[in-house]
């Protein structure tokens, strides 16, 4: 079990959440290489309670896992393989340039949504007995933590979510091909950004990171106004992450902005589906638990 009085003073984190969604587990879509028996699949062969397949005997193969019912049937003798099973290695990455500074009215603002979805996962990855590490990125620098398995360090994982402040330019892109860099064995990726960055440098990364054979999860994080653009008089708009401004009445350019904003939502969808990407189009005015009540269900292995 994950300690609580590591979360208690972070006011992002609700024991209450997490509570109802214990009985959800974490499960990767595709096979790991963890270092510990565990629950998801490896892609290599065990002895669990999981069949897998048959194969033929060979000298030297462990007469204990002969079928005798195979071979009365067909005169040879056969192995039962099964599934091997392990633990996960799961790394949040953490969008905290400008950008996600920004709140329509009274709501949170998307570093403050994106916190409580990655503090969360993270306790509910430690509760289930698997690895959870972190990086932070913006054009400051990556901060990065390991993946570890001791609740203890959930406490490290949430000091850093605290300290995380919104500013500067992303830096999503390389931290991503430094992250498939730096992550040589297969884990589960779990990205957390607005994704304000051009389409082909973030398509290059998560290519990136499939190649690495790594199971890529994507939290695409957007404010109501910024979907609805609904003005009522002329407006300053302000880069968060240049600081540049611009003057413009919205009702003239709210068609161009709305087929923009079309063309670059299909485009981010696109570019995460060709690269096996699970795809989460998350608006922030969503309460966090129905995000990722959706996202843990989805990857609940299907029953055979």
């Amino acid at each position: 079990m994950v300690a609580e009085s590591s979360s208690s003073k972070h006011s992002f984190f609700d024991p209450s959440v997490v509570g109802k969604l214990g009985a959800l587990p974490l499960f990767a879509r595709g096979p790991m290489l963890g270092t510990v028996a565990g629950r998801h699949k490896s892609p290599h062969r065990g002895s669990s309670v999981e069949f897998a397949e048959y194969r033929k005997y060979v000298p030297g193969d462990d007469t204990r896992r002969l079928d005798w019912r195979a071979y009365a049937r067909s005169d040879r003798f056969y192995i039962k393989e099964f599934e091997a099973e392990t633990n996960l290695r799961a790394y949040l990455v953490v969008d905290t340039s400008g950008s996600m500074a920004f709140s329509s009215g009274d709501g949170m603002t998307k570093l403050d949504y994106a916190k409580r979805l990655a503090s969360s996962i993270a306790y509910l990855t430690l509760q289930g007995g698997d690895a959870i590490g972190m990086t932070r990125c913006n054009e400051a620098g990556n901060l990065s933590l390991p993946a570890r398995r001791n609740p203890s360090h959930l406490e490290a994982i949430f000091d850093v979510l605290a300290d995380s402040e919104p500013s500067g330019t992303t830096s999503l892109a390389e931290t991503l091909h430094e992250v498939a860099e730096k992550v040589r064995q297969r884990a589960l990726i779990i990205i957390i950004s607005d994704f304000f960055c051009p389409p082909n440098e973030l398509k290059d990364a998560l290519q990136h990171l499939h190649f690495n054979k790594h199971d890529i999860a994507t939290f695409h994080l957007l404010d109501p106004l910024e979907l609805g653009f609904e003005f009522d008089r002329p407006q300053r708009f302000v880069d968060l992450e240049g600081n540049e401004t611009i003057i413009a009445d919205p009702n003239s350019i709210a068609d161009r902005y709305h087929a923009a904003l079309n063309q670059y939502l299909e485009q981010t969808r696109k570019n995460c589906h060709d690269c096996n990407a699970d795809y989460q189009r998350v608006v922030t005015n969503t309460p966090y638990d129905e995000v990722l009540t959706k996202f843990l269900t989805a990857r609940l292995p299907k029953k055979r």
